[in-house]
């Protein structure tokens, strides 16, 4: 597997950039140089990320979430 993260990534399995096989080796998000743990999705080249809004929970049932623009680093959690 390659160690580069894509360019866009969703942790919601019915939207077209959810990656399985990348999510389980663990992907952590720095937003603006802090570590963000609520992230639902992402965008590098684009500049921004989804961040869930607390518990709420939209008709559909999924997060509600807000997006806010600014730099992204993705990267590999480390194991141990």
């Amino acid at each position: 597997m390659s160690d580069t993260l894509p360019d866009r990534l969703s942790v919601n399995p019915n939207s077209p950039y959810y990656d399985e096989a990348v999510l389980a080796r663990g992907v952590g998000i720095r937003f603006k140089g802090v570590e963000k743990t609520n992230v639902e999705e992402y965008c590098v080249s684009e500049g921004w990320v989804r961040l869930s809004a607390g518990k709420t929970l939209d008709r559909a049932g999924n997060p509600m979430t807000v997006k806010l623009k600014g730099t992204v680093e993705p990267y590999f959690r480390e194991e141990g």
